[in-house]
């Protein structure tokens, strides 16, 4: 699976463009990825902060990857919700780490965290679910 999750991974183009890596992936649905820190990516040019919007796609490409690391495909995401815990550390990277828990005969959900290398301290938290779809063929 973790062929699958990589194809996927670096055939998006908004994950290129953000640099976000692939660190791991586990057939079970676990995925890890990092979000390098960059300037073009700062939300606030006073604090150096990422932008909301870089965590959010971090996030979704993030839980629609274990979906991938489960064995599933395709698919499209059904609902995306993250909570903003704490500000993003300036310079620092963002760890995003989550499972896919669960799988229905048309649904996956997915839960996780973002975080700067201590899962306990997250800055956001994603509760995901994914319609899933029957290949054509």
């Amino acid at each position: 699976m973790r062929e699958w999750v990589e194809r996927f991974m670096y055939g998006l183009p908004h994950a290129r463009a953000l640099g976000i890596e692939l660190v791991s992936s586990e057939d079970g649905g676990r995925v890890i990825v990092r979000q390098p820190w960059r300037e073009d990516l700062v939300g606030d040019p006073e604090t150096g902060v990422l932008h909301g919007g870089v965590i959010t796609a971090l996030l979704d490409t993030l839980g629609c990857a274990c979906v991938i690391a489960r064995g599933i495909r395709p698919q499209s995401t059904l609902d995306l919700r993250i909570d903003y815990l704490r500000p993003a550390t300036s310079k620092l990277e963002l760890i995003g780490d989550a499972q896919c828990y669960r799988v229905t005969r048309h649904v996956a959900f997915v839960r996780g965290t973002c975080h700067h290398g201590d899962p306990e301290r997250a800055v956001a938290s994603l509760a995901a679910t994914f319609a899933l779809h029957e290949a054509k063929s």
